[in-house]
């Protein structure tokens, strides 16, 4: 197979008008297309889930919905494996590349090493990834998809700055991987932009689906003083929402990937949303269409609308503080402002940032 050269692409202007990225399973589901275009119904997309689940409130049900709308639109086949340990990557992934899916996904920075190697192993089957670069060097036969997610946390932040009463806030982490750091810095330089009194205290579950220690920790970060806690946690991040709820007024909880403000609505500023859903899509669409993305690492960010804050924002956020929030999405769309990804870039951040 003539091996394409790798690149990175920024896609520009609206993600939904130009992209989209978009085994046998511990669990399946499908269904076949019913409407859109059926003259484009030729191809059969499929996705592995990370070890949240396609339930997960967070980036795996959203890459599921993407598929979902892929299946409504084009009458495209969809379906998915649930992975619910680590072991499960390799056989969900090698069930859908056996059965000659046309591609298939794997939802997670988690299952890089395993999609490389599915990918070397299956030179003509397609895949795609989600959260990874696989270390820059991606196969031909392998879309990857990654996000910004420091731009995102940034705004983030900058709500929490503004809206804390107590200047003590909270990060929930999953697991303290590189990628998860990006929301965390991210997310305490936009707090600094605004507020540089208050502090952020931080936590990781070491897991991305358990909700009970996910509750244990929103609890004693609230404990510990902190009146807004954001998380970065899948599934674990579900406890976050629940902790919020029980303890009422004016303990705040930010969410992630999607608008999870349905889990606590009365409890929720703002969620920073991932477009994974129309990532997934748009990749997958261009495969029907006869446009294959392999070889390609597909940035998104703020400046591609791949990042972004719910629209249920305004329910619980003074349309003042929304302001604030939209002139530094400006200034980080111009270049003016580089949130930081790392704690090195985030104390380089602090020692130069002049409000």
């Amino acid at each position: 197979m003539k091996t394409k050269q790798v690149g990175k692409v920024l896609l520009a202007g609206s993600l939904t008008a130009s992209l989209l990225l978009a085994g046998c399973g511990t669990k399946q589901e499908s269904a076949p297309g019913t409407g859109g275009d059926q003259g484009k119904a030729t191809i059969r997309v499929a996705m592995v889930t990370d070890v949240g689940g396609v339930s997960d409130n967070s980036f795996n049900q959203s890459a599921y919905e993407g598929l979902k709308r892929l299946e409504k639109d084009l009458g495209v086949k969809v379906q998915y494996a649930e992975s619910k340990k680590k072991d499960d990557y390799v056989p969900n992934l090698n069930g859908f590349i056996k059965d000659k899916w046309d591609l298939t996904w794997g939802i997670g920075f988690l299952m890089a090493e395993d999609i490389k190697k599915a990918a070397a192993e299956n030179p003509n089957a397609k895949l795609a990834i989600v959260d990874s670069n696989l270390e820059g060097k991606i196969p031909a036969n392998v879309t990857a998809v990654t996000f910004k997610e420091e731009e995102g946390s940034f705004l983030m932040g900058v709500i929490a700055g503004l809206m804390t009463k107590s200047n003590k806030i909270g990060f929930l982490g999953g697991m303290e991987f590189p990628l998860i750091q990006k929301f965390e810095y991210g997310f305490k330089a936009g707090v600094y932009a605004v507020n540089p009194n208050a502090e952020v205290k931080v936590a990781y579950a070491g897991s991305f689906n358990d909700a009970a220690k996910g509750k244990v920790l929103a609890a004693s970060l609230y404990q510990g003083g902190a009146d807004i806690v954001y998380h970065a946690a899948g599934g674990t991040g579900d406890g976050l929402f629940k902790e919020a709820k029980e303890r009422g007024k004016g303990f705040w909880a930010i969410g992630v990937d999607r608008d999870q403000s349905d889990l606590a609505p009365a409890n929720t500023l703002s969620s920073m949303v991932k477009r994974v859903d129309t990532a997934v899509y748009t990749v997958s669409k261009n495969l029907a269409n006869g446009t294959w993305d392999g070889g390609k690492e597909i940035v998104l960010g703020l400046k591609q609308d791949g990042i972004g804050y719910a629209p249920s924002t305004s329910k619980n956020t003074p349309a003042d503080v929304i302001a604030k929030v939209d002139a530094f999405k400006k200034q980080i769309i111009e270049g003016q402002i580089v949130p930081p990804e790392t704690k090195e870039k985030f104390e380089a951040f602090k020692a130069a940032y002049k409000k």
